[in-house]
Order: C-alpha cells, then structure tokens, then sequence
C-alpha cells in the first residue's frame, strides 16, 4: 500500500463484485490487482472484462498473494465465514459483503480472528458509508427531531425467484432477511442500537426461506421500529424516522439515498439532496473509500461500520430467525 495506490483482490466474480470493482475503477487511488473464484475461467472472465493483472482459480492463491493489500469477499452469505477467514488467517485485510456472515457464532468468529491476526475488518454496509445517511444520523443524533419515537423501513423484490435460484437457497443463506433485511433493521440499529425485544413473522417458501419477513423491534426508551423485506414483492424501499419534534423521510431507495424531506413541527420542510459529485445512485466508492481511509490511517475497524455494530446486528437477526422457524443447513 502506498499512498499514491491500494491493491485490492476481489473475492468471488458475481454481481455485486462486479459493481463494487466498478466502482474500485473510478477511484483514482485504487489499484485492482487479482481476482479469484473457484472456476478458473470465471476468473480469468472477469479479470478481462475489468483489466485485472492476476486471476486465480482458487481462493487460497489470493489469500496468500503479498501483493494485495485488503480482500473484499463478494461470496453468498454461506461462504463468507470461510472465505473471510482464509484472508484473515493469511494476513490479509478484509472487507466482506452483507449480511456479514450467516449467524453472530461466525461474525463472532471472524472478529475475534482479526483481533488475534491485527487485521482490518469491516462488513460492506455501504448505506452507512452514504453521505447523506451520515448527514440524517448527524441531525438525529443533534436532536433535530427530537428523542427518537418510531422508525419505519421497507426493502423488497417483486421476483419471482424460482426454487433453484440463490436467494431462496437456505444452503447460500436464502431468502429475504439476510439478503434485503439487513438493510432496514441495520438502519433501525444506526439510530437506536440494539432493541431490546424482537418479534417477527413471515411466510415461508417450501425450501424454508423467507419470502417475506415483517419485524417489531422495541426500545427501553420507548421507541419502536417496524420493518420488512420481501423477495415476493417490489416495495417503495422508503424509511422515516419521527421523533418527539418532527421527522425524516426518505421517499426512495433508503438505502442508498438522493434526497430526504426533514420536517419540524412549526417549520417549513427541508430537503436535503445528494451532491452530484458524490456519483451515481449506484455508488459504492463511498464505502471503498472509507476502507481506505481507514487502512492507510492503521485503523483495525471503520467507525463509520464498528465490529460492535456488526456484531448487534447478527444477533438481531438471529433472533429474527429463530422466532419466524429460519435454520440453515449449515448450522446443524
């Protein structure tokens, strides 16, 4: 790593590796030097479409490969606790996709291997690396609506997946939650923490995953948050935030917003818009940024994406799991 450059080796050649190497692309002070999947030519598939030096048919080569300075492991869910951990192990940084591992025993796991190694860890929750997700935690957080009272949040696919198709897999992690609800209940955690009590329903697929998953999180405080996912149907994917003084809405795609509406009681409504230079809706330079930012800065962790903050949302939605009768393979 130099100032000038980070080495980046991408892990995995789906689609989200794709748009997150994309992004890598147009950032100035990246360097993507190596690829890997379990398929050679795949591998070998994308590091053309992209200009990448070394492909590897393998995960163990880019693990072991010196040259890279951080891995970011785009694998389903059911592989990242192997595939993170490998990079770990080897002395490798790591960014991992969302949700950051099937269970809280693994993301447990995979924390305490990057404390014994004094690796870089972060889960790739790119919202929380938003600017403008920043500037609606910064106005909450300041009181601009006062003690938080409720936040509502939605994210959902319209579909159909068939039965073979990955995101009604239980094996790969399948079905709503893990895939599309860890974005409302990761932005419930941002602006209250951890809930102190849970419930949940959801319809099932015959597979055992989720279609759709509808979740009441309550506070200590008072405050309630109802959320839901589907892979059964397309949602506006908005959030709001009410608190005692006003409230925030973000119309759209919450997740990675270009506008929010700030309502206080007595005032006229402010809105909030994303810069332009900050790129398209699509963006996830922002969370590669920070990873480098953090790395060049010998930072362990982001504080924009705490392992403490990963870890409660895990567990969170193990929770979630156990009360709508989800189990993976893989658990046992």
């Amino acid at each position: 790593m130099t100032e000038e450059s980070v080495r980046w080796g991408i892990l995995a050649t789906g689609g989200i590796a794709a748009a997150f190497t994309a992004a890598l692309v147009d950032l100035p002070d990246a360097e993507v030097a190596a690829v890997a999947s379990r398929s050679e030519g795949s591998a070998k598939a994308f590091a053309e479409r992209f200009g990448i030096e070394r492909a590897y048919g393998g995960w163990d080569a880019l693990a072991h490969d010196e040259d890279i300075d951080v891995v970011y492991v785009a694998t389903p869910h059911s592989a990242h606790r192997a595939a993170a951990g490998l990079c770990l192990e080897a002395g490798r940084n790591v960014l991992v996709e969302k949700a950051f591992t099937l269970n809280s025993r693994e993301a447990v796991e995979l924390v305490a291997l990057a404390g014994e190694r004094g690796g870089f860890l972060m889960e790739a929750m790119w919202m929380y690396c938003n600017p403008l997700i920043r500037r609606l935690k910064a106005l909450v957080d300041d009181g601009a609506i006062g003690e938080v009272r409720t936040v509502q949040a939605d994210f959902g696919l319209a579909g159909p997946f068939p039965p073979a198709h990955r995101l009604r897999d239980p094996a790969q992690g399948g079905g709503a939650l893990l895939d599309l609800g860890v974005y409302p209940v990761s932005f419930a955690h941002l602006l209250l923490g951890e809930p102190s009590d849970i419930k949940a329903s959801a319809v099932l697929s015959p597979e055992g995953a989720d279609l759709q998953t509808a979740a009441l999180f309550s506070w200590e405080s008072g405050a309630l948050a109802a959320l839901h996912c589907s892979i059964s149907g397309g949602t506006g994917t908005s959030a709001s935030v009410t608190g005692a003084l006003g409230r925030i809405d973000i119309p759209d795609g919450f997740f990675h917003p270009e506008r929010f509406v700030l309502h206080r009681d007595g005032r006229d409504p402010e809105e909030f818009v994303l810069d332009p230079a900050d790129g398209p809706r699509n963006t996830l330079r922002h969370e590669a940024a920070e990873v480098m930012r953090a790395l060049r800065a010998g930072e362990r962790e982001s504080p924009l994406v705490p392992l403490d903050g990963t870890l409660a949302v895990m567990r969170t939605l193990d929770a979630v799991r156990e009360r709508i009768g989800v189990r993976y393979p893989h658990e046992g």
